[in-house]
């Protein structure tokens, strides 16, 4: 049999087809995978959003004014403590809690700051909001800077971290937690 020079055997032939099936075989699968991605992904923010939150104990709207969301839908409550005070030049914690922990999402936490401390001065500047993970706790870190200030005027200086309303949560009790920078 002569073959023209555009021609193809019947093994070339039949390896292209095989070829051809492989590569819709692997498009198809990662058609599936993105799909189902997708959809991971979409019920993911659903928890987010706090739109599929597990109505177990926890705040309700009418039960507490810190919370903002639908009328009657229970809540999640976040709390705050500090570890303790800090040293100048050390690094102090205040550590987050959410009680029922949200399982497959995280929480953000509004949070305001106040007190004597100087943000940029006496501490790192903070900022708004705190994460809170899967494991239901969150820590902010303060980390403290040398004192710009004579030496001569050795001071305790405070920070104060207040929880604010937020989407998905109630602020529950304690609301707030300071911590003393002390020299």
């Amino acid at each position: 049999m002569v073959m023209g020079y555009f021609s193809k055997s019947p093994i070339t032939s039949s390896i292209d087809g095989l070829n051809m099936l492989t590569q819709r075989t692997h498009l198809i699968t990662n058609i599936k995978t993105q799909m189902i991605s997708k959809i991971l992904l979409t019920l993911a923010l659903v928890f987010v959003l706090g739109s599929a939150i597990t109505h177990v104990h926890g705040a309700t709207q009418g039960s507490s004014p810190s919370v903002i969301g639908a009328p009657d839908q229970q809540f999640p409550v976040v709390t705050i403590h500090s570890t303790d005070n800090v040293t100048r030049g050390q690094t102090g914690a205040f550590v987050l809690n959410v009680n029922p922990q949200i399982l497959l999402a995280t929480t953000f936490v509004n949070f305001s700051v106040s007190g004597t401390a100087i943000p940029g001065v006496d501490y790192a500047q903070l900022g708004s909001p705190a994460f809170i993970g899967q494991s239901g706790f969150g820590v902010l870190l303060v980390k403290t800077l040398p004192d710009p200030r004579a030496s001569f005027f050795l001071r305790a200086y405070s920070v104060v971290i207040t929880l604010e309303p937020g989407l998905g949560y109630a602020v529950g009790e304690p609301s707030s937690a300071q911590m003393f920078i002390k020299p």
